[in-house]
């Protein structure tokens, strides 16, 4: 795990040194007369970790106990354009800040140098910051404005890519989280939203590895070098699970595998009614080869069979959605879409101001718990958000700093486990269960 050190010299940086320059270059505190950068940073980020939907008062009384006695119109008064600005600088200061643990207990996950899960979540945000995060006027939910976050999580060291802000109407493709570059030997994987020949031809060619679902439209060559139908393909096979090579793409001709494992008439009936469902929702018509991929789960990798085999790629898939707990844990814990004011530029500043929050309280988890696979995140998040005032209090000090974090670090290994479970195995049960051979 990475150490107290490294993670108390990080924290006082971002929040200190890059926060007094940060709110200097936004022009939010041009004379340091109350607040400086830096208190006003911690007041606010401090504020949002130890209660995620906080009011005047709350942010009134965390900047008194940081020794700047303000009012709660004061603090109002703060929310403006130059104080977003601020956060947000403050923000890539944080991301930019490479923090990771030594790597978890999990064989599996140790055969590469990392396996990053790579997704996006999208917050709505007043209609008048537009022109600051243009929205999307697609989908079931058309926002004016609204603010995307692509995200990186290394399920080995549990290192963080991002979160990065891109404009709510950028696509999951062309965010700056799908091009960043991953360590070579490293796994990436991703959902279908963030399916490109291109980038994938690029990760193999650096050294790196990918898993992803198959793309209903993706062009299937078999290893004669003729075209296929997917259902056709696998219909051949007569099994039930299939692992072949094949190339995908007119132009690309990429090497790759397809992995393929039947699911239950149940589940493929579920998939069914929803693909005819979001058909019928699109005006488009659904073909019969389509409906029938929906009794498979279809899946494609460059890493080779002698490094990954087919129960243990779809163990893996399923562990993407390890980022789908970790925005749920931003969202229900942080409260990261939420708020008391519809004022825009509080708003915004809460969110950087919260999504600053939400990167110390991982290095903190990656501090405390990473080592141990069968802790619950919620149950990490709350131990956090009841000491934040002990960290507020502790960054003028590097050395008491450290006992804080020490502190926070005893509390995380002492708790919060997650209960083994026999008919929905927990993800690190699942992946520790593949390795030794006790899943099918």
């Amino acid at each position: 795990m990475p150490s107290l050190t490294q993670v108390a010299t990080a924290m006082q940086h971002v929040l200190t040194t890059v926060a007094d320059e940060a709110a200097r270059t936004s022009g939010c505190v041009r004379r340091p007369r109350v607040f400086t950068g830096a208190s006003l940073v911690q007041t606010l980020v401090f504020g949002c970790l130890g209660t995620p939907l906080p009011s005047l008062d709350n942010l009134a009384q965390t900047a008194a106990a940081l020794g700047v006695p303000v009012t709660p119109q004061a603090i109002d008064q703060r929310f403006t354009r130059a104080t977003a600005d601020c956060l947000q600088a403050v923000l890539a200061a944080a991301v930019g800040t490479v923090i990771a643990a030594a790597p978890v207990a999990i064989p599996l996950l140790q055969r590469f140098a990392g396996v990053y899960v790579i997704d996006s979540t999208t917050l709505a945000l007043p209609p008048a910051l537009a022109e600051v995060w243009p929205g999307c006027g697609n989908g079931a939910q058309p926002t004016a404005a609204a603010l995307k976050l692509g995200v990186g999580l290394d399920l080995k060291c549990g290192g963080l890519l991002g979160p990065l802000p891109e404009a709510g109407r950028t696509h999951d493709r062309a965010t700056a989280v799908a091009a960043a570059p991953l360590p070579v030997d490293a796994l990436r994987l991703t959902d279908l939203g963030f399916w490109r020949l291109d980038d994938l031809q690029t990760l193999a060619d650096g050294g790196g590895f990918w898993l992803s679902r198959l793309h209903a439209q993706a062009v299937v060559f078999d290893a004669t070098g003729t075209r296929r139908l997917v259902g056709e393909l696998l219909a051949a096979q007569g099994t039930d699970e299939v692992d072949l090579p094949v190339t995908l793409g007119v132009r690309h001709r990429l090497p790759a595998r397809l992995l393929a494992r039947r699911v239950p008439p149940e589940v493929a009936a579920v998939r069914r009614r929803r693909l005819r469902a979001e058909a019928k929702r699109r005006g488009q018509r659904l073909g019969r080869a389509r409906l029938a991929l929906a009794d498979w789960a279809l899946f494609v990798t460059n890493v080779p069979a002698a490094r990954l085999s087919l129960a243990e790629a779809l163990v893996l898939a399923r562990a993407r959605w390890q980022i789908e707990l970790l925005f749920k844990l931003w969202k229900s814990e942080g409260r990261l879409d939420e708020g008391r004011s519809a004022q825009p530029w509080r708003v915004l500043g809460e969110t950087y101001a919260k999504l600053i929050a939400m990167v110390l309280q991982h290095w903190t988890l990656l501090v405390g718990c990473w080592a141990w696979p069968d802790r619950s995140w919620p149950k990490a998040a709350q131990t956090i958000r009841q000491h934040a005032l002990l960290l507020a209090l502790a960054l003028r000090s590097h050395r008491r700093l450290r006992t804080a974090l020490a502190t926070l670090r005893d509390c995380l290994a002492a708790g919060g486990r997650l209960n083994p479970r026999q008919a929905k195995p927990n993800t690190y049960q699942l992946l520790l269960a593949v390795e030794d051979g006790g899943l099918t």
